[in-house]
């Protein structure tokens, strides 16, 4: 009898698969193949079913809202409303709360100059081409209103309401004035700048550049050429009015056709710095006259550092002395007649040649005598006619004549 036929029919067992049946909790397997039985218990098998596992509730996260950009407003402008010593060169910004559109109308400047805007983000730049000079007061209008500045996001709008800014340019540096001037040969001195690998105020061609190098110079150092006397190179003062500079600039403007009164006036400027930016260089080099009142009298004349003349000369009698000092020579003539009077009251007029005037009626020229070395003019330098012929060409318009020495 078969396994089967001796267990016979539990009440109850349920047959769902053949060879599977379930008996108290157990599963056993039959496989009928070859007569073989196999049984496998539930209880013998050492892995276990986990419950499975419960998921959680997975939550939507919520849209981050979007920020408000709010009202177009204006942040800050420089120059600031109300500055002054501004540096006429250097660019103007309008910053504002957001960012503006790019074809958003833009503010003007009053006086109007050469240049352009740009807008970036949140600010709007104007770079000038040619700045503003000195002293000049600058109306800046930022457009408010419907056709105001507009912002780059529909909720940021226009500017509500026009701004007005205004500031004033400072004045240009004597020590810059002094740098150009030894850059240009007008001063027996070299500048050198501190920084020799960013030298934008040196680089020629961008006038710009220069204008604002007028405002805030650059570092750097003068050094007088070799060859100079004491009573040239004592005289100078780095970013202070001195006699030197004035040589220069009457120097200066007479190259440049201007009117030769010494003073760097807003014409000399604007001149000396587009000379600048084309190294437009002093043609007739750099002369220093000295004339020695002890005896015997003399007259040494320097040019570009080099001693070219050295000569015996004539200064003035008591009442008629050559005064001390230095000055720049203002009037020149190859050949004119000097008119005057003589102590003893009588009129002269004087045939005169390669005359130099340097210190009103006192000048250096030719005029014969039977020697010289002494007190014999009446206020003038003069020299023999090869020494006068030789030094009148160098000695031109703002060329320092120093006189020393004990009067008469």
């Amino acid at each position: 009898m078969s396994l089967l036929g001796r267990m016979g029919r539990r009440p109850g067992a349920l047959f769902r698969h053949p060879g599977i049946m379930a008996i108290g909790g157990a599963a056993v397997i039959v496989l009928a193949s070859g007569g073989t039985l196999v049984a496998v218990s539930s209880r013998a098998s050492s892995q276990t079913l986990a419950p499975a596992a419960t998921s959680k509730p997975v939550t939507p996260s919520k849209p981050k809202p979007t920020p408000v950009v709010g009202p177009l407003q204006l942040a800050s402008v420089t120059p600031d409303r109300g500055a002054k010593g501004v540096n006429g060169a250097a660019a103007i910004t309008v910053t504002f709360s957001s960012a503006l559109a790019p074809l958003t109308p833009l503010p003007t400047l009053s006086p109007k100059i050469a240049g352009s805007w740009a807008v970036s983000g949140k600010t709007a730049t104007f770079t000038p081409s040619y700045g503003y000079l000195p002293g000049t007061t600058v109306t800046l209008k930022i457009p408010g209103g419907p056709a105001g500045m507009q912002g780059l996001a529909d909720s940021a709008g226009v500017l509500a309401q026009p701004a007005t800014v205004k500031f004033t340019t400072g004045t240009f540096s004597t020590l810059r004035l002094q740098q150009v001037l030894a850059q240009l040969g007008y001063l027996p001195l070299t500048w050198t700048p501190a920084s020799v690998a960013n030298p934008v105020p040196m680089t020629y061609g961008n006038l710009n550049d220069q204008l604002s190098a007028a405002y805030a110079p650059p570092a750097g150092r003068f050094e007088f050429q070799p060859g100079y006397p004491s009573e040239l190179t004592g005289q100078w003062k780095a970013g202070s009015d001195n006699m030197l500079d004035q040589g220069a600039i009457r120097a200066f403007q007479s190259v440049e056709g201007l009117t030769m009164d010494g003073i760097a006036g807003p014409q000399v400027w604007a001149d000396l710095l587009k000379a600048a930016a084309k190294d437009r260089t002093n043609p007739n080099g750099y002369t220093y006259a000295l004339a020695n009142q002890k005896y015997p009298e003399s007259l040494t004349v320097w040019h570009n550092g080099t001693v070219i003349e050295h000569t015996p000369v004539n200064t003035g009698i008591a009442g008629r002395s050559t005064q001390d000092g230095t000055f720049p020579v203002y009037l020149r003539y190859q050949f004119n007649y000097m008119d005057g009077t003589n102590p003893d009251g009588t009129k002269y007029h004087d045939p005169v040649y390669w005359i130099s005037y340097f210190n009103g009626g006192d000048a250096v020229h030719y005029f014969a005598r039977a020697g010289y070395g002494y007190y014999q003019s009446l206020g003038c330098v003069e020299a023999p006619w090869d020494a006068a012929k030789k030094v009148w060409p160098y000695m031109t318009y703002g060329t320092l004549v120093t006189v020393i020495g004990p009067e008469a």
